[in-house]
């Protein structure tokens, strides 16, 4: 069990639960915010261990959600995967210059994700 904390930035109910099923699970805490002022607002709070982000979102897009996370200082540590449908060429480097730290396009495997976390907090059962 990892007893880390992962915020998902996330607007859609389905997607929230799916990525909360899967973490939880694996014995993460998992923290839901559901617009991009509000993703501010909590990864300010709680300084999670690592944020996964949507860029489709109200208020405020995951773009500048992640930039104004990362403009922090005392949360510019934390570890940014931008999750998105808005997998167009060139989106990936979009999210990395708003200052993502990896990312990954949706529909995707819940392994894939899984994996990805685990490499960034070093959770991983073998690492």
């Amino acid at each position: 069990m990892s007893g880390k904390t992962i915020l998902h930035v996330e607007d859609n109910e389905d997607n929230r639960q799916i990525v909360r099923d899967l973490f939880e699970f694996k014995g993460y805490t998992v923290i839901d915010a559901v617009d991009g002022e509000e993703g501010v607002h909590k990864a300010s709070e709680i300084k999670p261990d690592l944020i996964l982000m949507d860029i489709q979102l109200p208020k405020m897009n995951g773009y500048d959600t992640t930039r104004a996370i990362k403009s922090d200082l005392a949360l510019a540590g934390i570890p940014i995967i931008v999750i998105t449908s808005y997998a167009l060429s060139g989106d990936d480097q979009k999210a990395y210059d708003a200052g993502a730290d990896d990312y990954l396009a949706k529909p995707y495997a819940p392994k894939d994700l899984l994996e990805k976390v685990e490499a960034w907090l070093g959770t991983r059962p073998d690492a």
